[in-house]
């Protein structure tokens, strides 16, 4: 029987099974397939943290969602479509979040006795009446994959192995995806093991030709490529995008990237990355710790290089003196901290924005930096640019404030021009910029900028720029060590003058009617689920404002006008109000929380019953 095909407009997949069955690869593979059609997508990778969970246990399930569609796609979809369960493990753990009607395709090699007692169930769920509201579909997946392997020498746990392939290549036919550029990926990557990559390829395609030839499928789907401005798209996530920007960012300011580096998830790949670019003048030093690494990357900057060095949350509590350092120095040094659940080591492979106040004056005394914060994946490109030229141009540690959901949720990216890029040359000081007493020439090491308030900087070796640094206060404009009272409060209010006279752009606001009361406010990861929320809402017929954060420190110069615009200020944050507090502080605005911290981010169905309980209250 042949299938029909159905067009669809969008559709949200999750594959799940246990941390070893390569769900991930899997995710990742059809993510590519999708891009490579032209679709917009989102994507949500989830796993634990643990290098080799129990199998067959809850703790130990490994998901990736996919929500790709016809149009713009801001989340990787509120709950799936689509359930690929590999397990009973998988399929407990996901199963509330299904909506009634979902299809649910599950291997029924794995539900043994001994799987179903791992995860608690008495008697099977296939049997017994608890998929009756699901499209399932009964596949034996792992006896199938090693049936289309009888041929080779694998032993059958390496048969068993390939099963994700076969299951990718099901879900490629079911939606009319081509498998050539998976083939061509693991002709790549298994290039010099010929029977794992025969087996791959093997399994990958009897996925397929079951599709073809099994009755168990009656339609098959088709979702159409999104309209997007012509150009070089790539599937990105926001630590390959990251470092991209860094290196990007490096070569447009004609300045070597020194990163100094001590792995930790979820910032780990940036530095994987990274040490690849070594053609693009990019020098990586895995460092013995996390205070190293910090080290590393502000001896890099006095040196005159772009010093650069990628954590999350609890490196960058031990990261705190040395950008305490860098305050005093004057110095640019980017940290990229890439936010996790905490507090200590919490929740390491899920996401949170719990370090906006560490970022901001987690260190001791008065110590002013730029914070900034990308929005999506792609994004982070941007935000590693816009870090790198506030560094350079005012002489200041910027922290740059990713999170688990953005470093590893990927979305197509445009591909842009350098040339177009903004971003030029940075020029050390090469000459004395002050006279002596005497007519001879001088060097003032904190004769700063009149516009940028920034000083010198002054590689070391420069002739006649010879200069004293430490973290002892310095005299104003010589460097001179000084503990004179009025010198350290004139010292303390320069720095933060030069933090709060950094040019940013004003805070746009989304308000399509002008005639609403209620302003959404967001800052990072959690503009795509307010964005979905806030599109559903005016499909409702509701007059609803939305307004994103970029830069945190120092926030546009407009945003306690844009706050006190309206009637009411809505802020959601994936943590326990951090921003809030810091708004209803300076600007006096009674802004209204909702936090969560669950390691997961928003759904946009949560966002918008919040925010309809607002808008109905300020409207009455």
């Amino acid at each position: 029987m042949t299938a029909t095909i159905q067009q669809l407009a969008r559709v949200v997949i999750r594959f799940a099974g246990d941390s070893g069955d390569g769900m991930q690869l899997t995710g990742d593979r059809f993510t590519s397939d999708a891009a490579v059609i032209g679709n917009d997508l989102s994507t949500l990778p989830n796993f634990p943290a643990e290098i080799r969970a129990p199998q067959g246990t809850l703790p130990g399930v490994s998901s990736f969602q996919l929500h790709f569609a016809d149009h713009d796609v801001l989340t990787p979809g509120d709950e799936p479509d689509v359930l690929v369960a590999m397990n009973p493990a998988a399929l407990k753990a996901n199963l509330a979040e299904l909506p009634r009607g979902a299809t649910v395709i599950v291997d029924t090699d794995e539900f043994t006795k001994r799987n179903l007692a791992k995860v608690g169930y008495t008697a099977s769920p296939l049997e017994d009446g608890t998929l009756e509201s699901y499209a399932v579909h009964r596949v034996p997946l792992t006896s199938m994959t090693v049936e289309a392997l009888a041929g080779t020498d694998l032993s059958r746990k390496d048969k068993e192995r390939a099963k994700n392939m076969f299951a990718l290549g099901l879900l490629s036919w079911l939606y009319t995806r081509s498998t050539e550029p998976t083939e061509r990926f693991l002709a790549a990557k298994f290039g010099s093991k010929p029977d794992v990559l025969a087996a791959n390829l093997t399994a990958l395609r009897a996925g397929v030709n079951y599709g073809e030839t099994t009755e168990e499928f009656a339609v098959r789907y088709e979702v159409g490529p999104a309209p997007m401005p012509a150009g070089r798209y790539r599937n990105i996530t926001g630590n390959l995008a990251l470092a991209y920007g860094l290196a990007t960012a490096a070569h447009k300011a004609d300045l070597p990237l020194v990163l100094g580096s001590y792995p930790i998830t979820p910032a780990s790949d940036i530095l994987h990355t990274l040490s690849g670019l070594k053609r693009f003048g990019v020098t990586t030093i895995q460092a013995e710790d996390e205070i190293a690494g910090v080290g590393i990357a502000l001896g890099a900057a006095f040196g005159g290089a772009l010093g650069v060095t990628t954590t999350s949350g609890p490196g960058l509590a031990l990261k705190a003196e040395t950008i305490g350092l860098a305050v005093s120095l004057e110095l640019p040094l980017l940290v990229v901290d890439v936010q996790r659940g905490g507090p200590s080591t919490g929740l390491p492979t899920k996401t949170e924005q719990a370090d906006l106040l560490q970022a901001l004056f987690g260190r001791n005394g008065e110590s002013p930096v730029a914070v900034i914060a990308p929005q999506s994946p792609a994004d982070c490109f941007d935000a590693a640019l816009d870090a790198t030229r506030i560094a350079t141009t005012y002489r200041t540690p910027v922290i740059l404030l990713s999170d688990g959901y953005l470093a590893n949720g990927s979305e197509p990216w445009l591909v842009p021009s350098v040339g177009a890029l903004p971003g030029e040359k940075v020029e050390h000081t090469t000459e004395p910029n002050a006279q002596a007493a005497d007519g001879s020439p001088l060097f003032q090491p904190y004769l700063r900028d009149p516009e940028t308030l920034a000083r010198p900087w002054a590689v070391p070796g420069t002739p006649g720029l010879e200069h004293r640094i430490g973290g002892i206060e310095k005299a104003d404009v010589t460097g001179n060590i000084s503990y004179d009272p009025a010198n350290h409060d004139k010292m303390v209010r320069l720095r933060q003058a030069k933090i709060d006279g950094i040019e940013v752009p004003d805070l746009s606001v989304d308000d399509p009617s002008g005639a609403a009361r209620v302003l959404v406010v967001g800052w990072g990861s959690t503009y795509g689920p307010i964005a979905a929320a806030v599109r559903q809402l005016r499909e409702q017929g509701y007059d609803v404002a939305q307004t994103h954060l970029r830069h945190l420190a120092p926030m546009p110069a407009n945003t306690g006008d844009v706050l006190r615009a309206y009637d009411r200020v809505v802020l959601p944050e994936m943590n326990l109000g951090q921003l809030a507090l810091l708004l209803r502080g300076r600007f006096l605005v009674d802004v209204r929380s909702h936090t969560a911290v669950r390691g997961l981010p928003f759904t946009s169905a949560e966002l918008v019953d919040v925010l309809r309980t607002h808008l109905t209250e300020v409207s009455a």
